[in-house]
Order: structure tokens, then C-alpha cells, then sequence
């Protein structure tokens, strides 16, 4: 018999006209998604608003192909911190790249200058290490630790950087979430410990921007940075400048 929500059993087996209709107990609350639906939280098209002119070799496909290597970026705490995170980055692309125009560096006088020969990571012949990518990754004992920890030969082949997308866009990531650079945290510590934005430009270039009063880089950087989180609908937070 069923008595309100309970059901109790007086016999051993139900008579054939009988019927019985079960409904589970509620399934435990789930903890909230750390994925966002359908991938990086940008979608495409604020993407393509973002970079209007942006060369076709850095897809958008390629970028979300890469963040997937890195579940943690644009993807730590609360919506507002995750969308700051996103800008950010999008922001400091924006600048080394003329707005994901230019796929290598354009001051040719510098290619030779990227070789660290007391590296652990030595230069291979013939090659150079010059600006490539979203975020115009240079040394070569950047291009070995990139290669090492992606699992390709960037450090005997430095030009799959400017030769896929996906591999561009993975060296960008890699540096943001792994390397401090002439900082004391990575891009995403800065933004996810709400550090500000202008400690991501230190990471990044802070030992020739910040170190040398900021001025028209920083300043460049930061306007991007403002505009980006207007389009995202995020506030752009405190700490602007380095």
C-alpha cells in the first residue's frame, strides 16, 4: 500500500493489477560547471569584434582549440574574474600583435639579438628566435620550454609558431599560464588573485615597459584592456597600470 509519498510492502509479491510507479530521490545538488557551454566564454563573434582586422591565420578555432590544453584559463572563479582573465589576455595579444595582424616581429634588426647561449635550451643551428605568435614569444630558451612542455620541436623548428594556428595560440597560452616573465606571478595568478591588469603588462614586457616609466606601450595596453571588458560587459577592476 502507499501511504502519501511512502510505499510498504504487506505481501511477497505484487498481484498482477498492480502497478507501481517509482520516482528516484533527488539526486544530490552538482557542483556548478567549470566549463563554460560550448567552450571559451568569448564567443566568435565578439572575438571578431575584438580584432576587425585580424589576419585569418589566427583563427578562433585555433584559440579555443588551445585553451582546452589549459582548463584553468578564463575559467577560475567567479564570472566577473573569468571574463577580466579573458580581456586581459585578449588585451595584451591585441598589443604585440597590431591587433592579430601581424604574425611575427616586424623589427628584423632584433632576430639576431634572442640567443641565450649559457641556456640550457641551446640554439639550434641556423635558427632564430625572434617574435612569433599572439604574444610574440622570443629566446630561445622560451621556444624550449614551450616545445617541452607542449610536446613539439619548437626548439629545432621555431617557425611552427607562425605555421599553425592552434600551435601559435598554445605557446601564447603556455607563456600566460605557466611563466612569470619579468614578473613575480603568471598572467593568470595576476588576474585570478585579482592583482590587476598591469601586473599582467610586468609579466609580459615589464622589464622594458614598466621598468622605464610605462608610457605609450602601457598606455596602449590598458586602453585595449578597457575596451575589451566593455565589449565582455565586465567592469575592468583596479591596478591598471604597471
Amino acid at each position: 500500500m502507499n501511504v502519501g509519498s511512502v510505499l510498504y510492502a504487506n505481501r511477497t509479491a505484487p498481484s498482477g493489477w498492480e502497478e507501481f510507479v517509482l520516482s528516484g530521490a533527488e539526486s544530490a545538488p552538482q557542483p556548478p560547471q567549470s566549463t563554460q557551454p560550448g567552450g571559451f566564454l568569448v564567443t566568435e563573434q565578439q572575438f571578431n569584434q575584438i580584432f576587425p582586422g585580424r589576419n585569418p591565420f589566427y583563427t578562433y578555432s585555433g584559440l579555443v582549440a588551445a585553451a582546452g590544453a589549459y582548463p584553468g584559463f578564463a575559467n577560475t572563479g567567479d564570472a566577473t574574474v573569468r571574463k577580466q582573465e579573458a580581456a586581459a589576455f585578449l588585451a595584451n595579444v591585441y598589443h604585440e600583435t597590431g591587433g592579430l595582424y601581424y604574425i611575427v616581429e616586424q623589427n628584423t634588426a632584433n632576430y639576431g639579438h634572442y640567443a641565450d647561449y649559457n641556456s640550457h635550451y641551446q640554439v639550434a643551428p641556423g635558427k632564430q628566435y625572434y617574435g612569433r605568435g599572439p604574444l610574440q614569444i622570443s629566446w630561445n630558451f622560451n621556444y624550449g620550454a614551450a616545445g617541452e612542455a607542449l610536446g613539439l620541436p619548437l626548439l629545432s623548428n621555431p617557425d611552427l609558431v607562425a605555421q599553425d594556428a592552434s600551435v601559435a595560440w598554445k605557446t601564447a597560452l603556455w607563456f600566460w599560464n605557466t611563466q612569470t616573465g619579468a614578473g613575480s606571478v603568471t598572467g593568470h595568478d595576476a588576474m585570478v588573485q585579482s592583482r590587476g591588469f598591469g601586473e599582467t603588462i610586468r609579466t609580459i614586457n615589464g622589464a622594458l615597459e614598466c621598468n622605464r616609466g610605462g608610457g605609450g606601450p602601457v598606455q596602449s595596453r590598458v586602453e585595449q584592456y578597457k575596451r575589451i571588458t566593455g565589449i565582455l560587459g565586465v567592469n575592468p577592476g583596479n591596478n591598471l597600470s604597471c
